[in-house]
């Protein structure tokens, strides 16, 4: 019966098959081909079966490798044994994987590189500028090192009504200087000088006065000439902040630390301070450095401007501040925002007045007042301070020269 079904199918009934099918068939009614084996014409029959088989045909509709044929060695082709395709297409999606992480980082990179750049040219942008530092008959040539005219104003722009009442501020508009210093650095070292505002200096088409009276007079412009004119030292920037905007700065820190040796109470000035070490909100802080009770006045009251101010840059240019977004991002927008710079000034600038400013707090500058001989006083201009022509000369010529200030005429 099975020779007449093979025989019936075309081909002869070959003896010696253990399941009595043909050579090269099985059970399942498949011809297996053999490598080696001749080609040999397919009788019609089989032909018809081998190319209607619907198991190869849903394979290569799909475009699926499901790996070479029973019997197959790779090395009969190649020489060497290949790896399974499945390998082969996960070390290709590895490879390819591998080629995607530059391009992502290089992505990333320059979305930071675009946030940074952005983000500085628009902090830039709110800085408020005006014609401070302009050219003159007489105005001082160009010295070593760099020189900052750093002015406190009592401006109240900024305040509410409450806070006005809170800080004890007053409503007076308009502005006038609070505080003044000098700051310099350079190869000869990094100094903060407290130009005390009842200083008597002469005012360039004024006579002599206070030197808050410049300010009055003439506004920035014609305070920073008779600053020049008074000390011989050319100004290179200016910067000027408010009331308002110096609450601001101590609240986007988180307040700045202050030690005082005894109980500091002013109800002109909204303060009231334990002796001991606390941590000044902006209020306290805008009293801390306003108060002039004191037995020598306005001496006592530069000292502790300068002991704040030289605290408050190092507390913004502290990691907690710096890489804390919470209190860096406020930062930024309070500093751009109230500070007033000469029209030449950017924010790099400012930075850089920051860094120094830090260096004196470390105790890496000197911070000291212009050397003061006495007090006087004249009609139309009150009490006023009177420098040490001497010693205040030394120290000017130092600050001109970028060479170190001299001890002799260090004051506390």
């Amino acid at each position: 019966m099975r020779e007449m079904d093979a025989r019936s199918a075309g081909f002869e009934y070959l003896d010696g098959m253990t399941d009595g099918w043909p050579e090269g068939w099985t059970r399942q009614g498949r011809r297996e081909r053999r490598m080696d084996a001749p080609t040999e014409r397919m009788p019609p029959q089989e032909e018809a079966y081998d190319a209607y088989d619907p198991y190869d045909a849903r394979r290569e509709a799909a475009h699926q490798d499901y790996g070479p044929p029973p019997g197959y060695d790779a090395r009969d082709d190649f020489g060497y044994e290949q790896p399974p395709p499945r390998a082969r297409r996960g070390a290709a999606r590895r490879a390819g994987g591998r080629r995607r992480w530059p391009r992502v980082l290089g992505a990333l990179v320059a979305l930071l590189l675009v946030v940074v750049v952005g983000g500085y040219f628009y902090l830039d942008s709110r800085l408020r500028r005006e014609a401070v530092l302009e050219d003159y008959a007489g105005r001082p040539a160009d010295t070593p090192g760099t020189n900052w005219l750093v002015v406190g104003s009592d401006s109240r722009e900024g305040l509410s009504k409450e806070q006005r009442k809170e800080f004890a501020t007053g409503n007076a508009s308009g502005r006038r200087t609070d505080s003044m210093m000098l700051l310099h650095y350079g190869a000869g070292g990094t100094t903060l000088l407290s130009l005390p505002r009842d200083s008597y200096v002469p005012i360039p088409g004024r006579g002599s006065n206070k030197l808050n009276a410049a300010f009055a007079f003439g506004g920035p412009k014609l305070l920073v000439q008779t600053v020049e004119k008074a000390t011989g030292v050319r100004v290179d920037h200016y910067a000027e902040i408010g009331f308002g905007g110096f609450v601001g700065v101590v609240d986007a820190v988180g307040g700045v630390d202050i030690c005082v040796e005894r109980p500091l109470k002013d109800p002109k000035a909204g303060l009231d301070l334990q002796a001991g070490c606390h941590t000044l909100s902006g209020g306290q802080a805008l009293g801390f450095v306003r108060t002039r009770n004191f037995t020598n006045g306005d001496l006592e009251r530069v000292q502790n401007q300068r002991k704040f101010f030289a605290a408050l840059m190092d507390k913004a240019t502290s990691p907690g501040v710096m890489f804390n977004p919470f209190r860096g991002v406020p930062l930024a927008l309070n500093s751009t925002s109230n500070f007033t710079v000469d029209e030449n000034d950017h924010l790099s600038d400012l930075a850089r007045l920051m860094w120094a400013m830090r260096s004196v707090s470390g105790g890496g500058g000197i911070t000291t007042t212009v050397p003061i001989a006495g007090f006087g006083s004249a009609p139309g201009v009150g009490s006023y301070v009177r420098w040490d022509t001497a010693k205040s000369s030394a120290l000017f010529e130092a600050l001109r020269e970028d060479k170190p200030v001299p001890s002799s005429v260090v004051t506390k």
